[in-house]
């Protein structure tokens, strides 16, 4: 079982290159099982959630090779399986995206349960619905959900929701569908529009990207070809994050700022300021942090929306910003009724949050956070949360279940020290009691 060790209070100071979308990649490398020619995917990021969606892509028998740091080659020439290995499926949420592109190349998927963070439920009725419109069936039998079709046809599809994920499934089953695919109420997140350029680099001719609604002509085959996958915002947030708790000085390389304004709008509620230079962001040291209060001094509410509105992942991010500043806020995920449980890690770090309900959560600041001896990460965004709380803190605190954190961040770690951080990744022994843990130092 591995750990970070961190002595929190040094500023963090110097530069980084912002990774690859996460949520890109889970989409787009699944997306290349609907050509049998190569594709070349580049910036991938190396990250847990990645590893598994390649494992998934292999044990179909497609060929996946890593051709340098952040570049992968795929060859689908080959759908040897319809059905995913239970097992790594239930690892990640994303593998139920597996099930458009794997229905438009095969005609079949056997889906497991998909897996990934406990925040609550995310249900599949949206995905299930947009395949009944193109013309599938499906049968469940509590544990594995079989989707058919012979043939798909292009269809109007009013998805209930705007879900990323149907969106997104939606979209890889009626490329190679026959006729016209309409859906509304679509999502248009930087990632599905990352996944609909690719698309369409290989041949598919999809209209309305970037907006709710997205027009698929089908074609009767895609092409091989290379994609280049989006910085994660979600990364960009967190590290932006990591330098104002900590009173630091950052500068993002390759940002994609033109993703940042909800997600600028919302920090400068908290007092957070950044500068855009090019494609880069530039974050100054020992910023001043105070809420900015509604109309007559009212609490201001910061409200988790779909896109363009503030991310979910970053309400986790931002909430750790909040308690860093003077002045009162309230966090509303209305999506998620657990995003905020993980609060509790905080208030044991001196933090004062009111969880006035499992959607809603009070922050009072400012906080000066104290080391804790043992915190454990409960989900990717939580889990960079609590280690953002960790290097603004006094003194030393532990963190476990660390590779949730690794499933979404590539070598956080890293990219900490090299920024001033003092972090250190350590292996103990589970079977030994807290006191009489034996610590081995982990070689990157």
């Amino acid at each position: 079982m591995q750990q970070f060790v961190i002595d929190g209070g040094y500023p963090l100071s110097g530069e980084i290159r912002a990774s690859g979308n996460k949520n890109a990649a889970l989409k787009m490398l699944p997306a290349c099982l609907l050509t049998t020619e190569p594709v070349v995917l580049h910036n991938v990021p190396d990250i847990g959630d990645v590893r598994v969606t390649i494992d998934l892509m292999r044990q179909l028998g497609v060929e996946v090779t890593w051709q340098g740091p952040a570049t992968v080659r795929v060859h689908a020439r080959e759908v040897r399986h319809s059905a995913l290995d239970a097992d790594l499926a239930t690892k990640i949420r994303a593998s139920v995206v597996f099930a458009g592109p794997l229905l438009g190349r095969t005609g079949l998927v056997e889906l497991p349960l998909p897996g990934g963070d406990s925040i609550g439920e995310r249900r599949l009725d949206t995905h299930l619905a947009a395949f009944r419109k193109l013309g599938a069936q499906m049968d469940f039998d509590g544990r594995v959900l079989r989707i058919q079709a012979d043939g798909l046809t292009g269809a109007n599809i009013l998805l209930p929701e705007a879900s990323v994920t149907a969106t997104e499934n939606a979209l890889m089953a009626a490329v190679l569908a026959k006729g016209t695919t309409v859906v509304r109420n679509a999502a248009s997140e930087p990632h599905v529009q990352n996944l609909c350029a690719m698309l369409t680099a290989l041949g598919a001719d999809i209209e309305g990207i970037g907006s709710n609604q997205l027009t698929i002509q089908g074609v009767n085959r895609l092409h091989g070809g290379e994609a280049r996958i989006g910085a994660d915002f979600m990364e960009v947030g967190s590290f932006i994050g990591a330098a104002v708790v900590t009173g630091g000085e950052l500068l993002i390389r390759e940002a994609d700022p033109q993703y940042l304004d909800m997600i600028a709008l919302v920090f400068e509620r908290l007092g957070v300021q950044w500068e855009v230079r090019g494609e880069d962001i530039f974050v100054p040291a020992r910023q001043e942090l105070a809420i900015v209060p509604d109309l007559g001094g009212r609490i201001p509410v910061i409200k988790a929306q779909p896109w363009p509105g503030f991310p979910p992942d970053l309400m986790s991010i931002a909430l750790v910003v909040a308690t860093r500043s003077a002045g009162a806020v309230l966090f509303h995920d209305w999506m998620y009724e657990s995003r905020f449980f993980f609060t509790d890690n905080l208030t044991r770090m001196g933090a004062r949050i009111t969880l006035c309900d499992p959607h809603r959560v009070l922050v009072q600041g400012p906080t000066v956070f104290s080391g804790a001896a043992h915190i454990s990460s409960p989900d990717i965004r939580a889990g960079m949360a609590v280690l953002l709380a960790a290097l603004a803190a006094k003194g030393q605190t532990r963190i476990s279940n660390i590779q949730q954190i690794d499933r979404g961040y590539e070598r956080v770690e890293e990219k900490l020290i090299a920024l001033g951080a003092h972090i250190e990744r350590v292996t103990v022994n589970p079977a030994a009691p807290p006191d009489m843990l034996e610590m081995a130092r982990q070689t990157p």
